[in-house]
């Protein structure tokens, strides 16, 4: 849900093709602060069998489509998909850059729209992608997204790898001219790259962070607004993660059980250390990569102005997990001046999280061997996923380490009564043979 919203608000937004710059965004690198009027259109996109054939097709349905007149056209493309594919994952949906976008109009009304072409307005060694605004598509206007019949020198496949970090302006051959810089709703600089090398000095390198430092109230407030809209979803994604409304997962009981067995151990009685250890194991290593990469879990198509509003959102979740106090000041990041009235009560939430994990009732050995045992695969049925290939990469990746320190590991095992009990320094020694393919009578 959390990323659905953001999706959705950012795409009610301007968003800079080029400078990958939007309206409506948590991240004030990614604001884009120019002010750009523009309008929302519904498109009407033409569904099933026959939505690439004649307009007046019964078998074709009428999708509405929310898009900006400002949008280019493989960003109109992009939110069609969104919107027509809706609950599919998006591996399954057809690529944006093999359809077009056809707009239609009566029954031979037929037009083919994309980002450039031979209408596409040239001055001054600038070109502007083609908008609908640009194409004067009325609102309700009726679509099609068909099939590209030929390999066109759309912006759209290009534009991502002449300009993944979007820091420079890509730059179209013109013949004896030197190019013709694209722009979409701003023009970037025009300095060119021999200055950016003289201008390296290290005082004007720190009036730049400075001025980075320094953002108007008038985008602060911007930035609020947009915080203000997506405060439900963060707040009810934190609390789904902290929450022990529903049963532990064994596995995370199980190893926190563990840290405090570990901790009483070697008498380490700071609380600090603790916290680190749970939050490391756990909210920084699981969840905050998850909170930035949903696509590692989920198939879905995450938007570089999504991924930088995820990131200001997974930085208050690690901000979060700290013990030391949030303080707040004039050369404070935007995110922490953001979230500065939320972080205490999150901070809460981390800790009665880890306290109601220790007052829940103990995971056993056996009940944690029972669950690997049905991951792993010992219990056929659709839970096996010994054959899955990111289980075995995972599985190498943990052998691995275990072989950095093998000798150690083998004698802490032959040392500790519990492993001498049950035997783990013989059954990891089974495991290395097994792996190394050595021969062994264990």
């Amino acid at each position: 849900m959390l990323l659905r919203a953001i999706q959705y608000q950012v795409d009610k937004g301007p968003v800079d093709a080029v400078t990958g710059k939007a309206k409506r965004t948590l991240n004030d690198s990614r604001l884009l602060r120019e002010d750009v009027e523009f309008r929302p259109l519904t498109l009407m996109v033409l569904v099933g069998p026959r939505a690439g054939g004649a307009v007046g097709s019964s078998e074709a349905q009428r999708v509405p489509a929310r898009v900006l007149d400002t949008d280019t056209i493989t960003q109109v493309k992009e939110k069609v998909l969104d919107q027509v594919y809706k609950g599919t994952p998006f591996s399954q949906r057809p690529a944006v850059h093999t359809l077009d976008l056809e707009w239609r109009s009566g029954l031979a009304g037929h037009l083919t729209l994309s980002d450039e072409d031979l209408t596409s307005v040239t001055q001054n060694h600038w070109k502007r992608l083609n908008t609908l605004q640009h194409y004067k598509v009325p609102d309700g206007a009726t679509v099609g997204l068909i099939p590209q019949l030929h390999n066109r020198s759309a912006v759209s496949q290009s534009l991502a790898q002449s300009c993944p970090s979007r820091e420079n302006i890509p730059m179209l051959e013109d013949g004896e001219e030197g190019g013709v810089r694209l722009w979409h709703l701003v023009k970037g600089t025009e300095e060119p790259e021999g200055a950016k090398v003289r201008r390296s000095s290290l005082r004007e390198r720190e009036r730049e962070r400075e001025r980075a430092k320094a953002i108007p109230e008038i985008y602060l407030t911007r930035l609020l607004s947009m915080k203000g809209t997506l405060q439900k979803f963060v707040d009810d994604t934190f609390q789904a993660i902290l929450s022990v409304n529903r049963p532990v997962p064994i596995a995370v009981k199980y190893l926190f059980d563990f840290l405090d067995e570990l901790a009483e151990k070697h008498g380490i009685e700071d609380p600090e250390t603790l916290h680190i250890w749970k939050t490391n194991s756990l909210l920084l290593r699981f969840w905050v990569n998850t909170l930035k990469n949903p696509q590692l879990i989920f198939d879905v198509r995450v938007s570089d102005n999504v991924d930088a509003i995820l990131a200001v959102i997974a930085q208050t979740f690690i901000d979060s997990c700290t013990l030391s106090e949030h303080k707040v000041g004039r050369d404070s990041p935007v995110n922490k001046l953001l979230y500065a009235r939320e972080i205490p009560r999150y901070k809460q939430m981390v800790e009665r999280y880890y306290s109601d994990i220790r007052q829940s009732s103990p995971a056993s050995y056996q009940e944690m061997n029972s669950a690997l045992a049905e991951l792993s695969g010992v219990r056929h049925g659709p839970g096996n996923y010994t054959s899955a290939p990111h289980c075995l990469e995972a599985l190498q990746e943990l052998y691995n380490h275990i072989h950095r320190y093998y000798d150690q590991i083998i004698g802490a095992l032959e040392e500790d009564p519990v492993g001498q009990k049950m035997q783990l320094a013989c059954r990891l020694q089974q495991v290395a043979a097994l792996v190394e393919n050595k021969v062994t009578d264990l």
